[in-house]
């Protein structure tokens, strides 16, 4: 289980006439965390800097990921993705965006700008919890419909999709855990799964939001 924002953020920071965007964004894979920053470096074609971290969530574990863009050592990137470390944010870019004034902010006053710039980026929006999840595609016949129906609805699962063919394909999402418990016990539900098949893997969103 993770927590991410529930939508983009961006906020603005100035500095000595040095401007600082931050944009932050849910994404799921690291190939959408790298589109998302060739999207602001054409955004932002005429600013020299386009620093950037990110963290997402694997099967395998966290990949974390961090760049100064010709800033000097350690005063962009790693205090960005500190920041979201220490919020325990994962599936989430964000990047900073900076225009020099003509003012040289010195290594202390540029890890506080865009420490800054990320803060209020992640202030400024709801967060949700999430975990690694499944979607599954559940063949039932036409008289278990309600009695599957029910059970989702008493563990909390999710109902994506019907298909009503010669009997009723119901996808779910669905977390690792709720699944394998599922496949231990279904021999004693009162309705039958004539197939059941995993679809890809999903994220799932355990709660709409978190207030900050």
């Amino acid at each position: 289980m993770f927590k991410t924002i529930a939508e983009t953020a961006t906020s603005e920071v100035i500095e000595k006439k040095s401007k600082f965007i931050a944009d932050a964004f849910y994404v799921e894979t690291v190939e959408e965390a790298e589109e998302k920053i060739k999207e602001i470096r054409k955004k932002y074609y005429d600013a020299k800097h386009h620093c950037f971290a990110y963290s997402i969530c694997t099967n395998s574990g966290s990949i974390d990921r961090f760049s100064d863009d010709g800033e000097p050592s350690g005063t962009a990137g790693a205090p960005m993705l500190n920041i979201l470390n220490s919020q325990n944010l994962s599936n989430i870019v964000v990047i900073v965006t900076r225009y020099f004034g003509g003012i040289l902010l010195g290594t202390g006053g540029l890890l506080r700008c865009y420490s800054e710039a990320t803060k209020q980026a992640l202030d400024s929006v709801d967060k949700a919890e999430k975990d690694l999840g499944l979607i599954v595609k559940f063949i039932v016949a036409y008289e278990d419909l309600e009695k599957i129906k029910y059970y989702f609805k008493q563990e909390d699962i999710k109902i994506i999709d019907f298909n009503y063919a010669e009997n009723v394909e119901i996808s779910v999402e669905i977390t690792e855990e709720k699944y394998q418990k599922m496949l231990k016990n279904i021999k004693n539900f009162n309705f039958k799964v004539k197939e059941q098949k995993v679809v890809r893997k999903s994220f799932i969103a355990l709660s709409k939001k978190e207030e900050n």
